[in-house]
């Protein structure tokens, strides 16, 4: 597998909605792979297409309870509310708090294209949602309450 190079704020790939994934590729597995393999060499928790320059709607995230691939997802239900630090890897070194709900009913694809429900709670439910925002051209930069904060600056 290979790193891809992560795209970061200002890169106006970031800004663009994805496309829907018709059919699996041997490229799209490669790509899936290739995400995963991204995401954990730079310590993230999850990373979208767009993040790595691809416009197709792919997230994967790992939360601690390993890796989770999604394809095509839509969020179909919401409850509650969590507030709380969220960064990005495409926002290096800053952080925002920011409201998302607290649990997050999720259909996609899997690898196989086969439909499936994901349910997510706290971190998982942050997780799914931030990757989500991303397939649509949205950084949780737009939703952070008191602006960024530099990750540094809580060091001290």
């Amino acid at each position: 597998m290979a790193l891809r190079k992560i795209r970061e704020i200002g890169d106006e790939v970031l800004t663009k909605r994805c496309k829907e994934v018709p059919k699996m590729s041997l490229r799209t597995k490669l790509l899936i792979n290739d995400m995963l393999d991204t995401m954990y060499q730079a310590a993230g928790v999850g990373l979208a297409a767009p993040q790595v320059g691809v416009l197709k709607r792919i997230a994967v995230i790992d939360v601690g309870d390993g890796p989770i691939v999604l394809i095509n997802p839509e969020i179909i239900e919401t409850d509650g509310e969590q507030t709380g630090e969220e960064g990005c890897l495409s926002v290096p070194g800053k952080y925002g708090i920011v409201t998302r709900p607290n649990y997050v009913k999720v259909k996609t694809l899997t690898e196989d294209m086969e439909e499936t429900v994901i349910e997510g709670e706290e971190l998982f439910a942050r997780a799914l949602c931030h990757e989500i925002a991303h397939l649509d051209g949205k950084l949780y930069i737009e939703l952070a309450q008191d602006g960024l904060h530099d990750v540094e600056d809580e060091k001290e």
